[in-house]
Order: C-alpha cells, then structure tokens, then sequence
C-alpha cells in the first residue's frame, strides 16, 4: 500500500462512516474500482478507528457528562438522571453487535465482502430508511430513550455487520421507526459506535501485535489518523444538515449506486 492509497480510503471513510451509506460497502467497492489491492479487514477497522476518535471529540461534553454521573451514582444504572441513562443505553446497544460480530469474526466474513452482497444490501437498506424517516413522525428524544430502545438499536446494529447495510444507516433506521428525531438518532448512532468500534480496534490490534509486522501496523497508524480528519469533518457537517433537511438525499445516493452495482458488478 502507498500512503495515497491509505489517504485515499481514509477520505472514502470520513466520507460514508456517519452518513447512512455504508462506509464498509464503500471501501471494498473502492478497491474493486480502482483495481487496487482490497486493504483487508485490518485497515477497515483502523479507519473506523480513526472515525471514533472524531466521535469521542466531537461529543466531548455529552460524554463527560456521562462519566460524571455515572461515577457519582457508583457505577449505578440510575434512570434518573439522562446522562446516567444515556450511558447505560450505549452500554447495552452494541451487546448484540459485540458478540454476532465476534463469532463471525472467528469464522470467517470475508465471503461478504461480494459486490452483489453489497448492491442488494445499499439499495434494500436505503429504501427501508426511507419509509422509517418519511411515515414515522419526529416525537421523541434522548432524554426519553428507553431500554428497549436501545436493544432494538442495538439489535438492528447486528445487520450492519453484513457489508452495504450501513451501521448508522441500520440504527438511525430503527430509531426513526421509534419515532426518535432526526438530529437525536443520528446522535445516539454515532456515540453507539463507540464500544463497538473500540471493541474491533482492541482485537485487531492484539492481532497486529502478535504477528509483528510493522509494515501493517504503520500503515494502521496513518489511516487512523487521516480517517479522523475526514471523520470530524463529516460529523460537523451532517448534525447541521439533520438540523433543517431530511435523510432523503442519502436515500437517493443509496438506490441509484445500488442499482448500478448490481448492473456492471
């Protein structure tokens, strides 16, 4: 790999990690475009890595409200308090994901990473975010998450560990069908990535670690850090566009490239 081609997927990260397009989708699709060698899973999740540092940044405050309160209840579910609730919440979200994710991480999911797999999946997907945002009125928020919310997200979250479904596009689809706001679902998403990303990281680079190959691992470092650059971007800008529009143009971008995959794959 050159560091073009490491900075290349970072941007194509930042890019689809946040927005409800599928961001694994896109980075295998880039290597098969661009006929460049399919930067495996190792770089995907140090992209990914790079992106949570962008979301731990960018929600700074709402999460050092959380590790206030939690500490000041004991470590103690206390539904009380929003902070204390929120961060139970996203404790529990991505239980579901966690454990799917590390059996098929031990057996083997190189056999979804097929263009047809991703086609059917981006255009499904983005059709089913349509009708969750345009039939499901915005009457909630996160202060009135609850925690079957958080398992049917978190359930949902599974999904995305098919390549093309989108992990935020799958969560904010069930949040809207939850009747969630549009900013507040995007939200609650993207701090949902946190233990899951952290959790994929960690086993990666244990992997690295043990197979001691330095080249990887310095190729691991520059895509976390250009990923996190496009990441933080992104997040700024999608919050302010949920703020005033709809998910519509995602939606849009989601069945026409679905469609010319599954016509030219």
């Amino acid at each position: 790999m050159t560091l073009g081609h490491i900075i290349a997927l970072a941007i194509v990260q930042g890019l689809t990690e946040f927005l409800p397009v599928s961001s694994s989708g896109h980075l295998i699709l880039f290597s098969r475009l661009t006929n460049l060698k399919d930067q495996g899973v190792g770089i995907d999740v140090a992209l990914h890595i790079g992106s949570l540092i962008a979301v731990i940044i960018y929600f700074r405050h709402e999460i050092l409200n959380m590790i206030k309160e939690v500490f000041s209840a004991r470590l103690k579910p206390d539904f009380s308090k929003p902070y204390n609730r929120l961060a139970f919440l996203l404790l529990i979200g991505p239980i579901p994901a966690l454990i799917v994710g590390f059996y098929l991480r031990n057996f083997g999911m190189e056999f979804l990473r097929n263009p047809k797999i991703i086609g059917c999946t981006i255009l499904f997907y983005g059709l089913v975010l349509y009708f969750a945002d345009r039939f499901f009125e915005s009457r909630r928020d996160l202060k009135e998450m609850r925690l079957k919310d958080a398992v049917l997200i978190g359930l949902a979250q599974c999904l995305a560990l098919v390549p093309g479904t989108s992990r935020s596009g799958i969560t904010i689809t069930m949040a809207r069908f939850l009747k969630i706001s549009r900013v507040d679902a995007a939200k609650f998403s993207m701090m949902l990535s946190i233990p899951v990303i952290a959790a994929a990281g960690c086993l990666e680079g244990y992997r690295l670690f043990v197979q001691g190959n330095i080249t990887e691992i310095l190729y691991a470092f520059d895509a976390v850090f250009y990923s996190f650059i496009a990441s933080y971007l992104v997040i700024y800008l999608m919050m302010e566009w949920l703020k005033r529009w709809t998910y519509l143009p995602f939606v849009i971008y989601r069945v026409i490239l679905g469609l010319l995959i599954l016509m030219f794959v």
